[in-house]
């Protein structure tokens, strides 16, 4: 067991950052942006080791997105009698096709890269998975709630990934996320109903 820690540190250290990263965007607090640098910063060696290269990539995008979403959440808008901040809502009719379009498109591109020019052994999972988590954390950053749905999914499939390549403690972390993603999703419809009223 001391070995089997020893040498997985890195990961389980990944996993706590990821497990605290979840429980501060359930409660859309500003601070999950911070601990997400963290996490992606640690999932990027993880990933690189593990040959998983669509998401090492991810972490790198994380990374970017983190920075754009805490200087988005911690923004403020002007208005006439007071300073508003961004609030839940939901995707706006007109870019849901776009987002699809652009899921499907990255879908495509990474699987072809994976398996043209990597030994990735399961390409096209893998980009599955890393394509549907850039759409929903720019959504994340938009605080738009539908971001939920589409973390339940790929972490379904992350899960049975990490398994499959015996990830078992960031199975394990995806086993919860898929669990807060639900509970997450109904926190923000509370949330969102609460402010709307």
């Amino acid at each position: 067991m001391i070995q089997w820690l020893q040498h997985n540190w890195l990961e389980i250290f990944g996993a706590l950052t990821g497990l605290l990263y979840i429980y501060l965007e359930i409660k859309g607090n500003i601070w999950l942006w911070p601990v997400g640098i963290i996490s992606s910063v640690v999932y990027i060696i993880v990933f690189f080791v593990s040959k998983f290269y669509a998401d090492m990539s991810l972490q790198v995008y994380y990374l970017i997105i983190s920075i754009y979403g805490w200087a988005l959440w911690a923004r403020k808008k002007e208005t006439l009698a007071d300073k508003k901040e961004l609030k839940i809502s939901r995707v706006p009719k007109k870019i849901y096709l776009l987002l699809i379009i652009i899921t499907l498109v990255l879908w495509a591109a990474i699987g072809i890269f994976l398996d043209k020019l990597t030994d990735s052994p399961i390409p096209y999972w893998d980009a599955f998975t890393t394509a549907l988590s850039i759409t929903a954390t720019w959504m994340l950053a938009k605080k738009y709630i539908e971001q939920w749905i589409i973390w339940i999914i790929a972490d379904l499939v992350s899960m049975g990934l990490y398994i499959y390549k015996d990830l078992i403690p960031t199975a394990i972390l995806f086993t919860v996320f898929t669990t807060m993603a639900f509970v997450g999703y109904f926190n923000w419809l509370k949330i969102m109903r609460t402010v709307n009223e």
